[in-house]
């Protein structure tokens, strides 16, 4: 079993509300990554087409030609867009983990928060639906269930995923922990705003500019303006990889200028505001003690540049790791093994993929 593999965790907007055009930037972006090396190409929480931040700060009276042009773009898991990044990671032979809003069948307006890992030869290793939504996301996706909840046993290693607020779920952490995962990744949305900065408490100055971000990965909780989703985000991806001993990868989407013009159209000042002030996600890569792992991007001439996130502007962030590098950390805490007591605790995991009937 090859011992190093490159990761590419893809920071990138998709073309707002556009599955076509977004999966066309998805092919654009696995092959570059393929070009540098890449064994797996990592794509942020539901890439195609959009994550729904228009919930978030738009009344739900507002929202009902956002909800209709979702479901419209969402994408089937076995449907022309994922056959195409099939028959892409089979030609370039990398492995693709990508987010996406999934329609079904048997709704015209059912819609999961859903993520799918396809490895080198192009066949779909794990086909996970978000367990829950979280707040505002439940005006857009349905809740899944734990049919997803396994890990891609790779030539390079085992590789999970969990989407977003799932990465707070510590028995769903633990089903992935428990089979041995050594990689693990988790994806995030562009924004996750929690509070108009109008709506910010008597006092408080005005939440910085995005373009602050960059600066210290800090922008919200110290001056009460804001959910600090990078704080929050890096907390629980580090737990997880300390806990795990497992590498990490953090994968943030970026908010495009399309996804602002349009959920800014016909509403308050406030609307556009909020978004252009929002705190963005990062992109970074942790170690198995939780640490952060400082990756790097190519420049124009194709040389490494090293890097520790991505946050406001788009690109591929890579990280070489070692997954034996896991096995170190096992010898002081192996929570699924020598520091468990299975005598005491028992978790049990239904992998059912649930349908609304079964005919017989």
């Amino acid at each position: 079993m090859p011992r190093n593999i490159r990761v590419a965790a893809c920071h990138a907007a998709p073309v707002f509300l556009s599955a076509q055009d977004t999966t066309k930037k998805a092919l654009a972006l696995v092959k570059e990554a393929a070009g540098n090396g890449a064994n797996l190409v990592i794509f942020p929480e539901t890439y195609i087409a959009a994550f729904p931040a228009w919930s978030s700060l738009r009344a739900p009276t507002d929202n009902h030609d956002f909800f209709k042009r979702m479901a419209l773009e969402s994408i089937y898991a076995d449907g022309p867009e994922m056959d195409a990044l099939r028959r892409e990671a089979k030609r370039l032979g990398v492995m693709v983990s990508i987010g996406f809003s999934e329609k079904v069948r048997y709704s015209s307006a059912t819609l999961f928060n859903s993520n799918i890992f396809i490895d080198n030869h192009g066949d779909v290793l794990v086909h996970h639906r978000k367990l829950m939504p979280t707040f505002f996301e439940k005006l857009t996706w349905s809740p899944g269930d734990g049919h997803g909840l396994k890990v891609a046993d790779t030539q390079f290693g085992k590789i999970g995923n969990l989407i977003c607020g799932e990465n707070t779920n510590p028995l769903a952490r633990y089903s992935l922990m428990a089979q041995g995962e050594q990689l693990h990744i988790s994806t995030w949305p562009a924004i996750w705003p929690t509070r108009l900065p109008s709506k910010a408490p008597a006092g408080t100055p005005a939440a910085p500019p995005s373009d602050a971000d960059d600066a210290a990965l800090v922008s919200s909780v110290s001056n009460n303006a804001n959910y600090d989703n990078v704080a929050a985000n890096r907390t629980r991806a580090a737990a997880h990889c300390f806990e795990a001993k497992c590498f990490g990868v953090l994968c943030a989407g970026v908010l495009g200028q399309d996804a602002v013009d349009a959920i800014a159209s016909g509403a308050g000042d406030h609307v556009r505001e909020a978004l252009e002030q929002s705190q963005r996600g990062a992109t970074m890569f942790l170690d198995p003690t939780g640490a952060l792992m400082p990756g790097f991007v190519f420049d124009e001439d194709g040389k490494k540049v090293a890097t520790e996130h991505l946050q406001r502007e788009e690109g591929i962030l890579y990280a070489d790791m070692d997954l034996e590098d896991c096995i170190e950390g096992k010898q002081y805490h192996d929570v699924v093994g020598g520091y468990q007591r299975l005598d005491v605790f028992k978790l049990s995991v239904d992998r059912t993929r649930h349908d609304p009937v079964n005919f017989v």
